[in-house]
């Protein structure tokens, strides 16, 4: 900790020089960022195909495209995210000026997960970069090829007096969040959460918590064929096609009516082999597990004896390659662990309703979660969702689009996590909005001041309301007050 309590003193130094505050060093920064995502892509692949097993297709999509038009987009905004923005002042303030100023708060810590190791990594970094910070990043151990890329790289293309990465495991973690910090953005489980809430509170640290919860989607009965085809595409790659639905805006669980649950489960079930393949740990369609550890929690999660009597599409498991298969369950008990607790794994439990509108009710009885699917045509329905359910962020008729759209704030309420981020809401994330007011000599509010009386009272009445024309004749003596 000798090296990282230097390591902090450096960055510290670093911020109270004032260049990450410059414009030209916040864009050369990012550039290089983007330069590393580019000629490091080999890298990147082979990281997360040890890790994780993600075909480099999956890779690219999930992770270093999105990081490149993130970078981009930050680099297109850059000059006016900086810019203060005016702000209105009443009459009776003239002659004032006010703007909002955003300036970096400081230094940073980001710890990071390992399901996506270099996005969720680089996403927040990138705000913290076009914000002006100086920047402390902990990888995930879990992830440890990922990890090791990123702290070559970094170290490599960035400024490395203001942007550093620490490796290391949790105990590393825990003498991180005993420093003082500006800021802690986490990505994680909300047991770890927890750690770094009680944590950055002995320091009255501001933080933002990225964690998940058990997301639904709402399958509605669907007439069109093309309907139901894209819809089977669209919620398999939203459970089992991102990395393994190891995912925190993955789907979680199902809710269909119990008349078109039959028909759900079939279409699933044609769905599945035309998209992974009939053999999809051959074809690498579908990440692996992470580790022996979720593995093990996972194939508990079936072994319950009434939950594995519920499945009815898969349920192998490979313990050597650390692969299970896309596995559907219909009905399992809700009392179950696969059922109470966030599943993180291609494992997707259907659960019939009677009536489709009863799926707000479910899902409402639940703690808070990161976000809501539905698929549906039913205007009604989707209004129903919308007033009466809360989540932080509710997608009809797709999945995980919202991640990858710069202008949309991505993050949770309540249990799913506090803060956003993704372009600017990202920038803002990492900046404080300072009031800079201007006031003039000449002129001044006689009233303002005391000696007081109930004149004075009057007019702080009308001036409180806007109603100017009652000052000026209360103060010229035409109004009594």
């Amino acid at each position: 900790m000798s090296q990282c309590e230097k390591d902090l003193e450096e960055l510290r130094e670093t911020f109270k020089s004032g260049k990450t505050r410059e414009e030209s060093w916040r864009r050369t920064q990012l550039k290089n960022l983007l330069r590393l995502l580019e000629e490091k892509e080999d890298d990147i692949f082979k990281a997360l195909k040890q890790d994780l097993g993600k075909h480099h297709v999956e890779a690219y999509r999930d992770e270093i495209g999105t990081l490149i038009k993130s970078v981009n987009y930050a680099l297109d905004g850059l000059k006016k995210w900086m810019c203060g923005k005016k702000a209105k002042l009443p009459i009776a303030a003239f002659p004032s000026s006010a703007e909002l100023v955003p300036e970096p708060l400081g230094l940073v810590l980001i710890i990071s997960s390992w399901n996506f190791p270099f996005g969720i990594s680089l996403e927040p970094l990138i705000g913290a970069i076009a914000a002006g910070n100086v920047v402390v990043l902990k990888p995930s151990e879990q992830a440890p090829a990922s990890s090791s890329v990123l702290a070559k790289t970094i170290s490599t293309y960035l400024d490395n007096k203001a942007i550093k990465v620490i490796e290391g495991d949790n105990s590393v973690g825990d003498k991180l969040l005993q420093q003082k910090w500006d800021k802690i953005f986490f990505t994680g489980s909300t047991k770890v959460a927890k750690i770094v809430m009680a944590a950055a509170a002995n320091h009255l640290t501001p933080v933002t918590l990225e964690l998940g919860g058990k997301c639904p989607v709402i399958v509605d009965a669907l007439t069109s064929s093309w309907d139901k085809n894209i819809a089977m595409k669209r919620i398999l790659a939203g459970k089992f096609g991102t990395c393994a639905g190891q995912a925190c805006i993955g789907i979680d669980y199902i809710l269909v009516e119990k008349t078109y649950a039959n028909e759900l489960v079939q279409l699933i079930k044609d769905a599945i082999p035309k998209t992974f393949g009939e053999n999809p740990k051959e074809s690498h369609s579908i990440s692996r597990i992470i580790n022996r550890t979720h593995f093990l929690r996972l194939k508990n999660l079936l072994d319950e004896p009434k939950v594995k009597a519920s499945i009815v599409y898969g349920g192998s498991t490979d313990e050597d390659n650390l692969f299970i298969e896309p596995t559907v369950l219909l009905d399992p008990p809700l009392k179950a662990a696969i059922m109470t607790e966030e599943i993180f794994g291609p494992l997707l439990p259907i659960i019939t309703l009677d009536k489709i509108e009863d799926s707000i009710e479910f899902i409402n009885a639940r703690p808070k979660t990161l976000t809501i699917y539905a698929f549906t045509k039913d205007e009604a329905l989707k209004k129903k969702i919308i007033s009466r359910t809360s989540s932080g962020s509710v997608v009809f008729n797709d999945t995980i689009i919202q991640y990858a759209v710069d202008t949309l704030p991505f993050g949770g309420v309540g249990q799913s996590g506090f803060g956003r981020y993704h372009g600017k809401f990202s920038f803002d994330t990492f900046s404080h909005e300072k009031t800079v007011a201007r006031r003039s000599f000449l002129t001044d509010i006689w009233f303002r001041y005391p000696p007081w009386n109930n004149k004075s009272l009057q007019l702080f009445r009308s001036a409180y309301r806007y109603d100017y024309l009652s000052v000026v004749l209360i103060t010229l003596g035409l109004k009594k007050a």
